[in-house]
Formats: structure tokens, C-alpha cells, sequence
């Protein structure tokens, strides 16, 4: 049983209902999760014993929030290199923050990314199954990459 991280910020409620699906997803393929705000997460040893880590923020204006970039920083210090990992965010209409995310965690900390890329979908494609599903087929395609 691997244990995965799931660390996000959420402005309205989307992204933390897309981390709590992804977390089902995780659970679903027999591995541990925990979730956390990124808020609570201040020194980089809280992200060590993690084998994977998922983070997640929404796009608000074209750009990640000025909290996920500050997490970004804090999170550079853990020496995550060759972690499995994948990003994920929600958006209204232009989604540039997930794909930000994952090419931080791909090319500056180095982990080993998930091949989906990132995990990006409207706020309106959240509130259907669909939304549901694809969170739990993205969790269960990371814990794959553990095989």
C-alpha cells in the first residue's frame, strides 16, 4: 500500500470536491491519501513519506492563486525528485493553472508525472458524474505508475 499526498487550495469549493473524488479514486485502488489544504502545509518535511503527491489549484485570473505559488516554493525545499506525481485544478473558462502546476512539479522538482498530464475540467463539468469519474480514473491511473 503506497502512501499519496493530495495538497490543494480552492477558492469556491471545486478544486476541494475534485481532491476529496481523487482521494476516493486512491482508496478505490487500495492505496492510503490524505488531504490538505495547502494553507496547513508550512515546512517542506511535511511532504516527506509520501510515495506519491497530487496538487491541485483552480485558475483565477489566467494564473495559479498567490497561495499555490507560495506552496510551490516551500513545496521545491522537500526534494521531491523521481516522486510520482500529478496536478489537477478546476476553472471557469480558461484553465491555465493545472497545466502550471504540473510542468513545475514535472521540470523544476523533477517527479515523475503522471502521463494524463494534468487534471483540468470546468467548474460545470464538477458538478456532473462525468466530473466524478474522471477524478477517480486520474487518481487510479497515478497509483498505476506504482506497479
Amino acid at each position: 500500500m503506497k502512501k499519496i499526498l493530495i495538497a490543494y487550495h480552492s477558492r469556491s469549493g471545486t478544486t476541494e470536491k475534485m481532491a476529496n473524488y481523487l482521494a476516493e479514486g486512491i482508496r478505490i485502488a487500495g492505496n492510503d491519501v490524505e488531504i490538505a489544504n495547502i494553507s496547513t502545509i508550512k515546512k517542506a518535511d511535511q511532504l516527506a513519506g509520501f510515495d506519491g503527491l497530487i496538487f491541485g489549484c483552480p485558475t483565477y485570473h489566467k494564473d495559479m492563486t498567490g497561495g499555490m505559488k507560495q506552496f510551490l516554493f516551500v513545496a521545491e525545499r522537500a526534494n521531491l525528485l523521481g516522486k510520482i506525481g500529478g496536478a489537477f485544478g478546476s476553472h471557469t473558462h480558461s484553465g491555465e493553472a493545472a497545466p502550471m502546476v504540473f510542468d513545475t512539479m514535472l521540470h523544476v522538482f523533477k517527479m515523475d508525472m503522471i502521463d494524463l498530464g494534468p487534471l483540468n475540467m470546468t467548474e460545470a463539468q464538477m458538478e456532473t458524474d462525468e466530473g466524478t469519474k474522471a477524478c477517480q480514473q486520474y487518481a487510479k491511473a497515478l497509483c498505476e505508475k506504482f506497479s
